[in-house]
């Protein structure tokens, strides 16, 4: 919830306390081996916090977990978002590496490693489409990277409920961010509607309503279009919805706009307040 009001002091503080909770001695309980089944994919949330809210030195910067072959969907997590603060940042040798990594990791998650209802393994999933997404992005391959995101929203959209979510940022809002940077905006303005939850093509939970990103990106399309009927409205609700960020938050997906020949971003998240 936190993540998705744009409340990064907040989210990063949970993942905090969820990593403090999970330590090799609460997972290596001897003969209880559901522990570390069960639980040790979330002490991965704090590598999606840091990627929704687009910390590229601090990811680069993080150690990887102290435990590999405990810590074992973490370290794969680990790369992944390594990965894609490299891409962003147009490291691209370092990226590369964090792809390489990112698979010899996933390799070695076993079948019983779990997100609840979902195995770790198509969580993962996941993360591999948005990875290679945005690493084409970034190197300028623009309909390749399309292609891998649109084939993330999908996989996203294939996993079994749960809460928290098992995958934290919605690969549609890093897929409508890019395809607006390339003036692509109808596909990022559909996008955008069926994540608020404003048509009928998602089932109810999958939608996120009222979230600042969304609202946020489907703005900025209006107004490209040169809306009028439907513009002032979602103004409002953004305006509402900005007033709990505690970041400044300029597109869907903090991976915008980085690097020099990256379009600039047309309209930037809050206005200037009294």
């Amino acid at each position: 919830t936190c993540m998705l009001m744009g409340r990064y002091e907040d989210a990063l503080a949970a993942a905090d306390q969820i990593c403090d909770s999970l330590t090799p001695d609460v997972l290596g309980v001897e003969g209880v081996p559901q522990m570390v089944a069960t639980l040790e994919s979330y002490y991965a949330m704090r590598m999606h916090v840091l990627t929704r809210f687009g910390r590229w030195e601090d990811i680069v910067a993080a150690p990887m977990p102290v435990d590999p072959e405990l810590y074992l969907v973490s370290t794969a997590m680990h790369h992944y978002a390594k990965g894609i603060a490299h891409a962003t940042l147009k490291q691209f040798d370092a990226a590369d590496v964090q792809l390489d990594a990112f698979y010899r990791s996933v390799e070695r998650v076993p079948e019983s490693r779990k997100f609840f209802n979902n195995t770790a393994l198509n969580v993962l999933a996941v993360g591999e489409a948005m990875l290679l997404g945005e690493l084409a992005y970034h190197k300028g391959e623009y309909e390749r990277a399309f292609d891998h995101l649109r084939e993330a929203v999908q996989r996203d959209d294939d996993l079994e409920y749960t809460e928290p979510w098992a995958w934290m940022h919605p690969p549609r809002h890093a897929l409508a961010a890019l395809l607006s940077e390339q003036g692509q905006y109808e596909e990022a303005e559909a996008l955008y509607r069926a994540d608020l939850g404003m048509d009928a093509s998602l089932q109810r939970c999958a939608q996120h309503p009222e979230n600042v990103w969304s609202l946020l990106g489907l703005v900025e399309c209006l107004r490209v279009r040169g809306d009028s009927i439907e513009l002032p409205e979602l103004e409002r609700r953004l305006a509402v919805a900005q007033e709990h960020t505690d970041v400044e938050i300029t597109s869907s997906c903090m991976c915008r706009g980085h690097g020099e020949g990256d379009t600039p971003i047309v309209f930037l998240g809050r206005r200037d307040r009294p």
